[in-house]
């Protein structure tokens, strides 16, 4: 087995911190491979027996009830369960190839290659800008005399700019619910992952927004890989290449959404996608 160092993003001026990873083999096709997984915290087991490869530059959607285990495997994606107490896991996950779990691998470097919005909109009590350009300053990506075109370009690509361009230096709290998300979601992007980790990320959203928000996600792949969490199984169909359904703990089916959807291999599968279980 070969210790590597986190390859550095496209673009990057700054090389980031290595970050030694166990290689093992991967189909190049794949980014993300969940290895024989289990998931848990203190005596319960979230998740288990989870073997998974999340295709390169593709939406993969995570479907299934509440308390099936989706969020908590979104979640291990880039180890945010760490911070939970008393969680545990068995297995591995891969990240090109190298273990994610590896001796030696830096959360903060980690993080970087796998970004992550949550649920509901958290803009830090920083400027509109300074939410831009918190990832770019911690991990030292560019000069600042590069921090205004980060800005504009991260807002424009979200859709935002027009909107916030005269109020840079204001509060991300005087933004609307959607407008607060897509800033979430643009200081996301300013860090450049690979991969998007998206846990319902227009839940509290309403329909016009819920719809700009997912044109504007199409338009990032394939040069990112994303893996969203969503009960909106009409979200689901519209926006993801491959969805996964989980059901009690355990992945029950994978496939193109469209199969999953319209052809179902699973009877549990085929009951949930038709609303006939909640």
């Amino acid at each position: 087995m070969t210790s590597i160092p986190m390859p550095a993003s496209a673009g990057s001026k700054t090389a980031r911190a290595d970050m030694p990873l166990i290689v093992e083999a991967a189909p190049r096709s794949v980014s993300v491979q969940a290895k024989d997984l289990a998931l848990g915290f203190g005596s319960a087991t979230i998740l288990s027996d989870l073997n998974l490869d999340v295709r390169k530059g593709e939406i993969t959607a995570l479907i299934g009830p509440t308390g099936s285990g989706k969020t908590t495997f979104l979640r291990s994606l880039n180890r945010m369960n760490d911070k939970v107490a008393k969680h545990w896991h068995q297995g591995d996950v891969l990240l090109e190839g190298a273990s994610i779990y590896a001796p030696g691998v830096q959360l903060m470097a980690l993080r970087r290659r796998v970004g992550m919005v949550f649920q509901r909109p958290n803009p830090f009590p920083m400027s509109i800008a300074g939410n831009i350009l918190a990832g770019v300053k911690a991990h030292r990506i560019a000069s600042k005399d590069h921090y205004r075109d980060i800005v504009e370009a991260r807002l424009r690509e979200v859709g935002l700019w027009d909107a916030v361009s005269n109020r840079l230096n204001s509060s991300p709290f005087s933004l609307s619910g959607g407008q607060q998300q897509l800033l979430c979601l643009a200081r996301a992007l300013a860090i450049g992952p690979e991969v998007l980790l998206l846990d319902e990320p227009t839940s509290s959203l309403d329909p016009v927004t819920t719809e700009n928000i997912e044109a504007m996600v199409r338009t990032l792949v394939p040069a990112l890989t994303i893996v969203i969490v969503t009960h909106n199984l009409g979200q689901a169909r519209r926006i993801s290449d491959r969805t996964v359904f989980f059901y009690q703990g355990k992945m029950v089916e994978s496939g193109e959404t469209s199969q999953v959807f319209e052809d179902p291999k699973e009877p549990e599968t085929a009951r949930y996608v038709t609303g006939r279980m909640g």
